[in-house]
């Protein structure tokens, strides 16, 4: 593997790092959700699971375009989409709380 690595030019290694980046960061919602469901002893879903996955998504959404891959595409795309709405949904219940107190 390293092998192959080296034989890559530059662009390509940004590139295939963009694409580790973006795994990471995607992967990183799981823990976060994780150590807050095992902090409150129950399942719960922070506010930071979605925005990491969100940026996670974007950063492989452009790798995905960058590979012309249309499997990957569509999925990231519906992906970011749904944490977009999610967002919204966490955003509008926040607003309207704040505005009844």
């Amino acid at each position: 593997m390293l092998e192959q690595w080296m034989r890559l030019g530059l662009a390509d290694r940004i590139w295939m790092s963009a694409g580790f980046l973006g795994q990471t960061v995607f992967f990183m919602r799981f823990l976060v959700q994780w150590i807050a469901s095992e902090r409150r002893h129950e399942s719960v879903i922070p506010i930071a699971f979605w925005f990491l996955s969100l940026s996670g998504s974007a950063i492989l959404f452009t790798y995905a375009i960058h590979i012309r891959d249309p499997v990957f595409i569509v999925g990231q795309a519906s992906g970011f989409l749904i944490y977009i709405r999610n967002l919204m949904l966490i955003y509008r219940k926040r607003h309207s709380e704040f505005a009844e107190s």
